[in-house]
């Protein structure tokens, strides 16, 4: 069986418009509506031609969807999501192998994860 590799994300929001100027803001995501049925559907390309991964993560904190974006600096970006409203829930750490990442919120409470790789990985 071939896997079938993660393409999509959806984050949502009873306030659109300030979770789509958060995203904008901190990582240059474009936006374009789409309308649809339920009301407001805004699409973004922020995977680019790399697209994105995923895993799963054993835990006891509880279930949630999640992204992780891959950013150059993590403390800047934390410097950057509480400028624009979001909250930093773990600051960034380093992992013996050399990633970094950081959990936030966004200003709907969402939680969002950001990271850089090792270096030359």
């Amino acid at each position: 069986m071939s896997s079938t590799p993660v393409t999509w994300f959806e984050i949502s929001s009873d306030r659109p418009d300030e979770a789509q100027r958060f995203y904008a803001d901190l990582f240059g995501w474009s936006f374009e509506e789409q309308g649809g049925p339920a009301g407001s559907y805004r699409q973004t390309t922020a995977g680019g031609e790399r697209g994105i991964g995923g895993a799963i993560r054993g835990t006891d904190a509880g279930n949630y969807a999640i992204f992780y974006a891959e950013v150059a600096d993590v403390a800047e970006i934390c410097r950057r999501a509480e400028a624009t409203g979001g909250v930093v829930v773990t600051a960034p750490v380093t992992t013996p192998a050399g990633l970094v990442r950081a959990l936030l919120r966004d200003p709907s409470g969402n939680l969002l994860g950001v990271f850089t790789p090792p270096a030359g990985g």
